[in-house]
């Protein structure tokens, strides 16, 4: 017999097997004389009351075998003759879509501007050391796109979108730990998921798909309103009756490409603010209530948001790709432009914790980039990302402030230790920043430090600038086919079309997108 029971219990006592057993048993009425296993099925930390309790939901099996979280195999069909469709962009939109698509009888060519994960590693490395950004491969492009080095982390709200367990479970399939599938708050981390990157590849291969890496498009074929192909670098043309666009929130060369041909495209809202970063320890103690968190529970994350006020409008102020145990990471995308951004490792280790902070840019604030119509959000992005190469010494070296030196106006003559490895470079934060995004920050700081004890503090430092939350674009398509409202066959998708915000969103919207896909080649598939 088989039944269910949610229970809160202590980290100590969630994590070991020996203490957790008695306590299920006593809770679920077994008699001491039967045999009985269990599995965690849900597992989240609940630490709002001075004690943090876990919530677990565990499935008791009295008698029988244990159920495994995820027994399933996927299985391809060989594509190497069917229809090809063209994938731009080897994130998550992309390769999940590229599963899709052989799931449902059709070919995908994807074509991958950057390197495999393990030729990346160089490049990031560049960066990292030498300040050298190779435009083509960074923390945002090349394969996995930028969730591959740049954390992992695979919660999403957006779960109408598509099948959440689908995607987990394909992650499972390719590598991931089971623990995924339980964890309120899933990752895989940086430092693991460039192998299942890597296993989903070759999944795609085996069944007849195609990959082609260091393959930048550099033009559409476009003719009486349908596209029938693209050309990439070196002139080489490939044909295709559907293009699925996938690039990313980063391919500004595309949107620019886009614009002068005429496909509509649409400047739209997004966030831009700066990284935080302070000691593990001060955010454990915070949240957990306690000196020191001890070896049960995980680094502690925190999730803000406040409104406030200038003049007569009002601003967004949120946390945003929070990082537990993480590092910050320099994630421009070419030279002469300074962007971080937050990772973890799997074991989230590090002494360090970092989020992103960022107020919401409408597009009523980019009055003086109105020239550039449909680019107006993104020249305002890049704009900045440009002034703080500039502040912070012309090379990857960030600019940053201590952050009660920066709500009260000071310079700060030192700056803290941090994760980031190209360097700080001390300025006046405001001079980076456009006026309305430093005051609402500064606001907002205070805010948050009311509402986390000991947030507010000269230990921790903000590092500029957290640009590339979303999409400043959108790409806009049919709410029912996906399909470009202008060019036929053009299938916007994923983060860089403005429709998913993370790797699980963009994954769903991958798998959508080639649905419909199939759909307009005769398939008949169940939606």
């Amino acid at each position: 017999m088989q039944k269910t029971l949610d229970i809160a219990v202590s980290p100590q006592e969630a994590a070991t097997p020996e203490l957790l057993k008695p306590i299920l048993q006593q809770e679920a009425g077994i008699p001491s004389d039967l045999a009985f296993d269990f599995q965690i099925q849900k597992r989240s930390i609940d630490a709002r009351g001075r004690k943090v309790k876990v919530q677990l939901r565990v499935d008791i099996f009295e008698n029988e075998p244990i159920t495994p979280l995820f027994s399933g195999k996927f299985e391809y069909p060989n594509v190497s003759n069917a229809q090809p469709v063209i994938i731009v962009g080897a994130g998550p939109a992309g390769l999940f879509a590229a599963h899709r698509l052989i799931e449902l009888g059709l070919k995908p060519i994807i074509l991958e501007r950057g390197k495999d994960v393990r030729s990346r590693r160089r490049d990031i490395a560049d960066i990292n050391k030498k300040h050298i950004v190779n435009p083509d491969s960074n923390y945002c492009f090349g394969e996995g796109g930028a969730g591959t080095y740049s954390d992992g982390k695979l919660y999403t709200r957006s779960k109408k979108r598509g099948d959440l367990k689908r995607i987990l479970e394909i992650f499972v399939a390719h590598g991931a730990t089971e623990q995924i599938l339980v964890d309120a708050h899933p990752h895989i981390g940086t430092n693991k998921l460039p192998n299942v990157v890597a296993a989903i590849r070759e999944s795609i291969l085996e069944a007849g798909g195609e990959i082609h890496f260091d393959s930048r498009v550099e033009d559409f074929i476009i003719s009486n309103s349908q596209i029938t192909g693209v050309k990439i670098a070196g002139g080489v043309r490939i044909n295709a009756k559907a293009v699925l666009l996938a690039t990313g929130h980063s391919a500004r060369d595309i949107f620019r490409l886009l614009q002068r041909k005429g496909v509509h495209i649409e400047a739209k809202p997004f966030a831009l603010g700066v990284r935080i970063e302070h000691p593990q320890s001060v955010i454990d103690s915070i949240q957990y209530h306690c000196d020191s968190r001890g070896e049960y529970l995980p680094a502690a994350s925190y999730s803000l948001v406040d409104q406030v006020r200038l003049k007569k409008s009002q601003h967004g102020v949120f946390s945003f790709c929070m990082c537990p145990g993480g590092f910050i990471v320099p994630s421009a995308t070419s030279p002469g432009e300074v962007v971080v951004n937050g990772m973890s490792p799997s074991r989230r280790d590090s002494r360090f914790a970092n989020s992103g902070i960022v107020v919401s840019v409408e597009l009523e604030h980019l009055k003086e980039f109105q020239q550039y119509k449909e680019l107006a959000a993104m020249e305002f992005q890049a704009a900045v990302e440009q002034k703080a190469w500039a502040m912070g010494g012309k090379t990857q070296t960030a600019p940053a402030q201590r952050m009660v030196d920066f709500v009260e106006g000071k310079f700060s003559s030192t700056l803290p230790e941090t994760s980031y490895q190209p360097g700080l470079e001390s300025v006046q934060m405001r001079e980076v920043l456009p006026d309305f995004i430093a005051e609402s920050l500064r606001q907002g700081f205070r805010s948050f430090g009311k509402k986390m004890r000991g947030y507010l503090s000269n230990e921790a430092v903000i590092v500029g600038v957290e640009s590339r939350t979303s999409s400043p674009v959108r790409i806009p398509r049919d709410p029912i086919t996906l399909e470009h409202q202008q060019i036929a066959g053009l299938f916007p998708c994923g983060e860089g079309a403005g429709y998913a915000g993370g790797i699980v969103s963009a994954a769903m919207d991958g798998e959508r997108v080639a649905e419909q896909i199939a759909v307009k080649m005769g398939k008949t598939i169940s939606l």
